[in-house]
C-alpha cells in the first residue's frame, strides 16, 4: 500500500485529511507562550480571529527531523511505503529535515519538495490522491508530481501590507506608503519563493490585474485540480474576486459554487494577514 503525508502548510487540516484518505503532519505556531497544531488543536479560524483580535505576532516552527521520523516510523511499521508532499524548501527547513528523516527508512519514505504552500502545495496533494487511485506505483506518482509541479502557478492579492512587514519581509517604511496609497500588491510563488509580480490601486483594479497574470500564466487547466483561497474571518472579498473574474470561470463552471475554496493557514496567513484572495492551478 502506498500512503501520502503532507504538511499544513498545504491549510489542509487533520478532519479534512482523513476525508481525503491522506495524512497531515502539522505545523507549530506560537502567540506569545502559547503553542498550537496548526490545523490540530488550532483551527484556520481560530487562528485569524487570534491574529486579528491580538496584540501578539505569530511565529511558525519548521518541522522537526524528530517529528518526520515518528511519522514515518508509525506509518511503514506494516512495511507502506509513503509518499511526502512538503512546503517549498526556500520558504522552510521543513523539507530538508523530512529529506533526513527518510534515510533511515531504506526507500520506503519519498520526499517531494512541492516549491510551493497553501493552495499550490493542495493541489500537489490532490494529483497524487488521483495518481493512487489509477493504481500507479510509488515511484511512478513521485516522478509524475516532479514533473507536474513545475506546472503550478499560485497568484494572490494581499490586501495590506502590514503583515509581510511585521514578518520582516518588507521594510516598514515601504508598507506605510503602500497603505497610505492603497497599494494592493499581487504575489507570486516562483521557483519556491514568493515573489511580488504586480501592484494595483483599490480591490478591482487588483481583481482584473489578479486575471490578467492568470492568462498571461497560459491560463487554467481545468483537466487537472485547482482552487480558490482567501484569509481572514470573512469571504467578502472572495466574492467580489468571483464576480469580477467571471470571464475566467464561466466556459468550465457551471455554477461558481462548485469552485474549490480553501481558508489560507496559519503558516502563510502570518504573513499576508487577512482579506487576501488566491488562485491555485496547473498552467495550460
Amino acid at each position: 500500500m502506498v500512503k501520502i503525508l503532507i504538511d499544513s502548510a498545504s491549510d489542509i487540516d487533520r478532519e479534512e485529511a482523513q476525508k481525503m484518505g491522506l495524512s497531515m503532519i502539522p505545523m507549530e505556531v506560537g502567540f506569545g507562550d502559547e503553542t498550537f497544531l496548526d490545523g490540530v488543536n488550532l483551527s484556520h479560524g481560530q487562528f485569524f480571529e487570534k491574529l486579528i483580535e491580538g496584540d501578539t505576532f505569530p511565529k511558525t516552527s519548521q518541522i522537526n527531523e524528530y517529528r518526520w521520523n515518528e511519522a514515518f516510523e508509525n506509518m511503514t511499521k506494516d512495511g507502506d511505503a509513503v509518499i511526502v508532499i512538503t512546503i517549498s524548501s526556500k520558504l522552510s527547513g521543513t523539507f530538508a529535515c523530512a529529506k533526513r528523516a527518510a534515510k533511515r527508512f531504506a526507500g520506503q519514505v519519498l520526499v517531494i519538495d512541492s516549491l510551493n504552500a497553501a493552495a499550490g502545495e493542495r493541489i500537489l496533494g490532490e494529483y497524487a490522491l488521483r495518481l493512487l487511485k489509477e493504481g500507479r506505483s510509488a515511484d511512478t506518482v513521485v516522478r509524475e508530481l516532479e514533473e507536474k509541479k513545475k506546472k503550478i502557478r499560485v497568484l494572490a492579492v494581499v490586501d495590506t501590507l502590514k503583515y509581510l512587514m511585521k514578518g520582516g519581509r518588507i521594510p516598514r517604511v515601504v508598507a506605510f506608503a503602500g497603505e497610505m496609497l492603497s497599494v494592493k500588491p499581487v504575489v507570486s510563488v516562483v521557483g519556491g519563493e514568493v515573489k511580488l509580480v504586480g501592484k494595483a490601486i483599490g480591490s478591482k483594479r487588483s481583481n482584473n490585474l489578479l486575471m490578467q497574470l492568470v492568462e498571461k500564466c497560459g491560463g487554467i487547466d481545468f483537466s487537472m485540480p485547482y482552487a480558490l483561497m482567501y484569509s481572514g474571518l470573512s469571504d467578502e472579498y472572495l466574492k467580489k474576486y468571483l464576480h469580477d473574474s467571471a470571464t475566467l470561470w464561466r466556459t468550465h463552471v457551471d455554477d461558481p459554487d462548485e469552485i474549490p475554496t480553501h481558508l489560507i493557514g496559519s503558516t502563510i496567513g502570518t504573513h499576508v494577514g487577512p482579506n487576501a484572495v488566491g488562485v491555485a492551478f496547473f498552467s495550460n
